[in-house]
């Protein structure tokens, strides 16, 4: 070991919540350790979502170790500054040996066993290291997007605050996931006409029977569901969230409405060239699929309620309230009178620091339940890691927890 190094038994890359539980754990076990942030522990939820952002799962989900929601509306969505601020209060409440504005550029395995770790420039070797620095490093962007007009205004969803930033004039949102759907309505609300490129993401929705989904998902075990019992096994990792908003108490998306209401909706973006938009003729396929997805859960709720005896209102099938013409016409941006477009279409993670075999042929990570086949090497914090609340408030601890008995060879209980 080079006598500039500094050793230490735990490295967690990554200083949001997945960092910051683990954390908790290793401190409630007294286990000597440090966590390097790239910038702050707030930073995604600060710098990176709109104005308007909302959780879209209820607050009594936010189950980090230690610090479950306290408010007074456990069935309500947090804002955007309350979640900052539950996140705050998470940190201080014991004060993590947490090093912020600290990079990690290089990880490789270590010649006296465990790994070497340069942060800052700096070197370290531990003996465990836990990557918990997330799935969403680099925004994507077609390449085709360079070649657009330099006069039509384009930025990722993650740079997005809110209205204000567009130039006057029609908007065009790329990808109807969580982001592309809420923020479709954020700008619909500011009275701004805006049109969709509808992709295969599902959607749910926010109450049926009485209650909200998520409640009865919750009583019918979904969220214990391990991703090796779920019935697309690793798939399920790949698959797009469903949309759904807990904007203002919380309700549903529903796209048909927009467009009934003035959106304009489009099937999933092919290229943009020489300012004209070409599509997929997929528009009535995708909205069918989300309605299905939406369909099929309403379907295993209704299971859940007859079997258990349980009762509760009842409610009318879902009928589309407007359907595609049936045309697939490319969209001119400029005659469309678009003179912005936000990229909805998600991000790549990005691991080219990390020089350990724990990656397949297409560079994804391969672990079982976060633990990799390289000793002493873990992820956390990763969609379906191992349950569906794996990569949010609702389900990081328990994960965070087995890592700590990873680390530690003694049972460790979840907080």
């Amino acid at each position: 070991m080079s006598q500039s190094e500094k050793s230490i038994p735990v490295i967690i890359v990554g200083g949001g919540q997945a960092g910051l539980s683990m954390s908790w754990y290793l401190c409630r076990e007294q286990v000597e350790h440090i966590v390097f942030e790239a910038k702050t522990a707030c930073h995604s939820w600060e710098d990176e979502r709109w104005d308007n952002f909302c959780l879209v799962t209820p607050n009594w989900q936010c189950k980090l170790p230690g610090h479950p929601y306290k408010g007074n509306d456990p069935n309500g969505f947090m804002v955007k500054q309350e979640i900052i601020d539950y996140v705050q209060e998470f940190v201080t409440s014991f004060n993590p040996p947490l090093h912020e504005n600290t990079v990690v550029t290089s990880i490789t395995r270590h010649e006296d066993g465990g790994y070497r770790v340069v942060a800052n420039g700096a070197l370290w070797h531990a003996k465990h290291v836990v990557i918990a620095s997330g799935a969403y490093q680099d925004a994507v962007i077609p390449g085709y997007a360079s070649a657009i007009d330099p006069s039509i205004f384009q930025i990722h969803s993650q740079d997005y605050r809110n209205v204000s930033q567009l130039p006057q004039g029609a908007v065009l949102v790329v990808g109807s996931g969580q982001s592309g759907a809420q923020i479709v309505e954020d700008i619909f609300l500011e009275k701004r006409k805006v049109h969709l490129c509808v992709g295969s993401a599902p959607r749910v929705s926010r109450f049926y029977r009485g209650r909200d989904v998520v409640d009865w998902l919750a009583d019918m075990n979904f969220y214990d569901l391990t991703v090796d019992k779920h019935p697309l096994r690793d798939g399920a990792r790949d698959k797009t969230n469903h949309y759904v908003t807990g904007r203002n108490g919380g309700h549903d998306l529903d796209l048909r409405l927009f467009a009934k209401e003035g959106v304009g909706l489009h099937g999933t973006l092919e290229t943009i060239r020489d300012e004209v938009a070409h599509f997929r003729p997929d528009l009535k396929e995708n909205l069918d699929d989300a309605d299905k997805t939406n369909a099929d859960i309403k379907k295993s709720i209704d299971a859940y309620i007859t079997r258990e005896g349980i009762i509760a209102p009842t409610e009318m099938p879902y009928v589309p309230m407007w359907e595609p013409n049936g045309n697939n016409t490319p969209l001119d941006l400029k005659a469309a009178g678009i003179t912005s477009i936000i990229w909805c279409i998600g991000f790549r993670p990005d691991y080219r620091w990390i020089d350990v075999p724990v990656f397949n042929g297409a560079n994804k990570p391969v672990w079982h339940r976060g633990v990799t086949d390289a000793p002493g090497f873990y992820f956390l914090g990763l969609p379906w890691l191992h349950t569906w609340g794996s990569g949010r408030f609702s389900g990081v601890s328990r994960d965070a927890a087995w890592l700590t008995s990873q680390i530690t060879g003694r049972n460790v209980p979840v907080a």
